[in-house]
């Protein structure tokens, strides 16, 4: 998929070794910044909760719909290139979520950016899964660990940002600008793709055989994720009343310790192995699911979102290692059955919390880190 050549002037600028990671961070900081600035855009526009579950599912259309795009792209001009134009697109579309008069125009900017951040990610999870491989050893959980920090920063940033009362405007031109550079960089830095014809030759399908049971654990972990990150706020607003700078500390806490649990990932996956390690890690999030929606106060709900970190802290790195082992095709499949689920998550919150509250729409969470648990019991392929 890659040779060794790397352009003579990229190595006096960034180096291989700190190009991905900063990729990783870049995506992680996209994410939680959209989710840190929903309530000001909510206010702004004077959404109710359906409606924000509206604006979300498009994103999670626009994601999913670009996934034979994502192949496309990784297997015929390597995942180096496909990393660069997605992640432009991606970039730019982040203040057009503010620039948006209407929720229609909202609607549209978020299928963008969701299309955009879903190539994107594959581009760079088919990146590490390649340098797993030469590796011989594990090394997507630290990959996926960056990630965490840039959700965890640019939670943090939004938190300030929301609390100085910073326009989501600004907010979003603030870190377009000041990730423009280093993508390109990173891009520069990589090694050169090298096309694999046998993968150019192959189509984009679906998951298949042993792959369904990766998707299933992916859709459920997107469902998870996506679902705290867009909810997170709202709900410690709404329900427990924290204040505009506090709220974005619920997505802060979840990612931080996330992060932390990333960084022994990989020693305890070569260890243990990567199935035991996903069943323990669901029944932690349950719990903290349930302490998250009978918490009376923003301490104990703080503590519940950092069980639920620890808890889905291995999916991803280890079902995207897993199906990576597969080929960029398998990889982009099991990543659309994961994005369908980022697809439907927020939404049915937003839904169930219409009609029922948000302490119900929560305990859906519980469900969903259940199902993971006894998914990740079948997986032969984590073996």
């Amino acid at each position: 998929m890659q040779s060794t050549a790397v352009p003579a002037p990229a190595r006096t600028l960034l180096s291989e070794q700190v190009a991905l990671p900063i990729l990783f961070i870049l995506l992680g900081s996209l994410f939680a910044t959209w989710a840190a600035r929903i309530p000001a855009l909510r206010d702004a526009l004077q959404l109710n909760a359906a409606e924000v579950g509206l604006v979300l599912l498009c994103s999670g259309i626009g994601a999913v719909l670009s996934f034979p795009l994502a192949s496309w792209l990784v297997s015929r001009h390597g995942a180096r290139r496909a990393a660069l134009w997605s992640g432009m697109l991606a970039l730019a579309l982040v203040p057009c979520l503010a620039l948006a008069p209407r929720q229609g125009w909202l609607m549209l900017a978020m299928f963008g950016m969701g299309a955009g951040a879903s190539c994107f990610d594959v581009a760079i999870n088919a990146i590490g899964a390649e340098v797993e491989r030469a590796a011989g050893r594990s090394i997507m959980s630290l990959l996926h660990a960056w990630f965490c920090l840039g959700t965890f920063g640019g939670a943090l940033l939004g938190s300030a940002m929301a609390g100085l009362q910073v326009t989501p405007l600004l907010h979003f031109s603030v870190l377009c600008g000041a990730f423009a550079l280093p993508l390109w960089l990173s891009y520069r830095a990589l090694p050169a793709d090298r096309i694999d014809p046998d993968q150019e030759r192959k189509h984009f399908m679906l998951p298949h055989g042993a792959l369904v049971t990766l998707g299933l654990i992916a859709f459920c972990g997107a469902m998870i994720e996506g679902s705290i990150g867009d909810w997170s706020g709202i709900y410690l607003t709404d329900h427990l009343g924290a204040a505009a700078g506090v709220a974005p500390l619920g997505f802060a806490v979840f990612s931080g310790v996330m992060l932390l649990a990333r960084l022994v990932g990989d020693p305890l996956k070569d260890r243990f192995g990567a199935r035991p390690i996903l069943v323990v890690g669901a029944a932690i999030a349950t719990a903290g699911v349930v302490l998250v929606i009978a918490a009376p106060q923003l301490a104990l709900a703080f503590a519940g979102f950092a069980l639920l970190g620890v808890g889905v802290a291995a999916v991803f790195p280890f079902i995207f290692s897993a199906a990576g082992k597969e080929g960029p095709n398998a990889l982009a499949g099991v990543a659309t059955m994961g994005y369908s689920g980022g697809l439907i998550g927020p939404p049915v919150i937003g839904f169930l919390a219409h009609g029922m509250g948000l302490q119900v729409a929560l305990g859906f969470i519980g469900v969903l880190t259940l199902m993971v648990m006894l998914a990740a019991g079948k997986a032969r392929l984590l073996d």
